[in-house]
């Protein structure tokens, strides 16, 4: 199991009991969910169930979701990485604090997760999914290769007109678009 990995300018690790109080500053900050206000964390018990879950992913597929720092400082950058949804593709995600927005760290986490979910052997879909008025995340998932696969309603979003978009590497299965998008 892969405890640390580095990019050209992040480290990327699994999340440990002392990142949570940074972790939950990230998933609290309203800045950071302008696209999803109603998914802010409003507890650290919000953001400790988060983590739990990809500690869980880290033990059961040797990989998940990375905490970033920024190599040269220390300092968070963020999370991201691949979580694997029903053993029929892997989520890319990224959640940046606003002060690395539009520095490239998104499309350096996405290169490390191609590597991580290669070295696997699971050649399953990498997918981003996301919000159709998220510009930011849009703009990483095409600039990383990936292709619009599926738009339509953003289902349990207590915004009725939100519009979900699944980006990914390749097709998906019947099954596993029913994962990103029920």
């Amino acid at each position: 199991m892969i405890q640390a990995t580095l990019t050209e300018r992040l480290t990327l690790s699994r999340p440990a009991e002392g990142d949570l109080p940074e972790l939950h500053d990230l998933h609290a900050d309203p800045e950071v969910w302008t696209h999803l206000p109603s998914a802010r964390h409003r507890e650290l018990e919000d953001t400790r169930h988060l983590v739990e879950r990809y500690l869980a992913g880290w033990e059961a597929n040797g990989v998940d979701v990375w905490v970033v720092r920024d190599t040269s400082t220390g300092a968070l950058v963020g999370m991201g990485g691949p979580s694997l949804r029903g053993d029929l593709a892997w989520n890319i995600y990224y959640r940046l604090t606003p002060s690395a927005w539009g520095r490239g760290y998104a499309q350096e986490i996405i290169a490390a997760a191609r590597d991580a979910v290669s070295a696997t052997g699971r050649d399953l879909p990498l997918v981003a999914s996301l919000l159709e008025h998220n510009e930011g995340s849009r703009r990483a998932a095409r600039r990383a290769g990936l292709e619009l696969v599926w738009r339509g309603p953003d289902a349990g979003n207590p915004d009725p007109d939100a519009v979900r978009l699944l980006f990914a590497d390749r097709p998906l299965s019947a099954d596993a678009l029913r994962l990103f998008v029920s």
